[in-house]
């Protein structure tokens, strides 16, 4: 027997999206759309602005430049854009959240932002902490470089999960 059935994280849903807020977002002409451009936006600029770190990772880009100043320059504007994304997804949830419990694309989409937050925490809190970051022209070691690469691949898959989630709307 499970914590949790299906039928009751529907339930959950369900109550979610009756909420006072969650029934404001659906039937707003202006809330809905507006909340999803910004999520959208927001999602553009900091997965747009992390890939650039993840290609200096990888030593692909910007290799005259030492990591330490990529990171400083980018990590505030990413993490800001990252706060905007949770906030506006959370309210996006609220307006849609049996639709998204619906769909096979959303609990994989969860589980691949779940494991990009996992590899950003283990990149700083570990494989950043034995390297040399003020040297440029260094090659990055393997796990910084496969850091990167896992970077770009799980928000790559976060960003198709969600893409898919109206196209597939349930798991029938």
């Amino acid at each position: 027997m499970s914590l949790l059935s299906y039928e009751s994280v529907v339930a959950f849903a369900d109550r979610v999206q009756a909420s006072p807020l969650g029934e404001w977002l659906s039937e707003s002409a202006l809330a809905f759309p507006v909340i999803e451009g910004v999520h959208l936006i927001s999602l553009a600029v900091s997965v747009g602005l992390l890939f650039l770190i993840d290609l200096r990772l990888l030593g692909l880009l910007w290799r005259d430049l030492p990591l330490a100043e990529v990171l400083s320059q980018l990590r505030k504007p990413v993490l800001l854009g990252f706060g905007v994304i949770f906030a506006t997804g959370v309210l996006l949830f609220f307006a849609e959240a049996p639709t998204l419990i619906a769909s096979p694309a959303f609990p994989f989409k969860l589980l691949f932002i779940a494991l990009a937050g996992i590899n950003a925490l283990w990149l700083e809190k570990v494989s950043l902490k034995r390297v040399d970051l003020s040297l440029p022209h260094v090659r990055p070691p393997v796990a910084v470089r496969w850091a990167g690469l896992a970077s770009l691949l799980l928000w790559t898959a976060v960003i198709v999960c969600g893409r898919l989630i109206p196209y597939l709307p349930s798991w029938d």
